[in-house]
């Protein structure tokens, strides 16, 4: 029986609706920019009142932005599919790698694998300009400067570490006993990794996924080194918003819209119906 009182609710509404305000605006501000010109946006004092265009979308999916200073061409939709190809494709191969590799630092003590783990974690800690110049150095000599398996190559070693991490927790939350039931039942290793570990590890491996997603999607610096326009993600491309006659506030609400806030979303759905949803059929199996 609930003994809330009238007041407690009026209360609890109150503080929950400012602390929505307080999170959502950012992201409403930036919504009703992405709608307007950069006189609009930049007049003092600012307004929510003002005459929406649709021009800063337009010039994203048709690659030209008009400016004071003449028309510019953009890459924002080629970026946009960069961003798309390098992230999932790297996500996935640091899956592959590393849930087994999981799986074997959190059921298996052997020498040095304490150092390895942490090693590997290690490559998160490194700043990427102290590793900028000499993997550059080994692009140009292995060809791969520009390519998209030189990009993939260095964002899945950013993924690589967050999703073996994760995963071994919860390899090292599973007991163990079930495992050994099956395998004295007849199953052979694999089978018991394929058919009684992963199932139960699912959760995790979707939210280190999800995790490592959003990390190469908004990865930066390397990209900016590393390849060329034509290879760049959203994160490098945006740069060309910044242009002689100033920088185009509108474009860049517009492409934030574009690109982040849809990511949001389906991190959102993915957490919802993807984790949990894992999570319920684990119990339930």
């Amino acid at each position: 029986m609930d003994h809330t009182s009238t007041l407690e609710k009026i209360i609890r509404g109150v503080l929950i609706t400012l602390v929505v305000i307080f999170f959502m605006f950012p992201i409403v501000w930036i919504f009703l920019m992405s709608f307007q010109t950069n006189e609009s946006i930049l007049r003092i004092p600012p307004s929510v009142v003002f005459t929406p265009t649709f021009d800063n979308y337009i010039a994203l999916v048709t690659g030209e932005m008009r400016t004071a200073a003449g028309s510019l061409q953009l890459d924002f939709m080629r970026n946009l599919w960069n961003s798309v190809l390098l992230s999932a494709v790297s996500v996935v191969i640091s899956l592959i790698l590393g849930v087994p590799a999981a799986y074997a630092f959190a059921r298996f003590k052997f020498r040095l694998g304490e150092d390895i783990a942490f090693t590997l974690l290690s490559f998160r800690f490194a700043p990427p300009l102290l590793v900028l110049l000499p993997l550059s150095l080994y692009f140009k000599t292995l060809g791969l400067t520009n390519t998209y398996v030189g990009l993939i190559w260095v964002y899945q070693l950013i993924c690589l570490p967050l999703i073996l991490w994760i995963v071994r927790g919860y390899f090292e939350d599973l007991s163990p006993d079930i495992e050994h039931a099956h395998r004295i039942a007849g199953y052979t290793w694999f089978q018991t990794f394929r058919k009684i570990a992963i199932p139960l590890a699912l959760p995790g491996i979707a939210a280190a996924g999800l995790l490592a997603f959003i990390f190469a999607w908004n990865n930066f610096v390397f990209a900016l080194v590393l390849a060329s326009a034509d290879k760049q993600p959203v994160t490098v491309g945006a740069l060309a918003f910044v242009t002689a006659s100033g920088i185009q506030y509108g474009q860049i609400a517009a492409a934030i819209i574009f690109s982040i806030v849809p990511t949001f979303v389906l991190a959102m759905f993915a957490q919802r119906y993807l984790v949990e949803g894992l999570s319920l059929g684990a119990v339930k199996g």
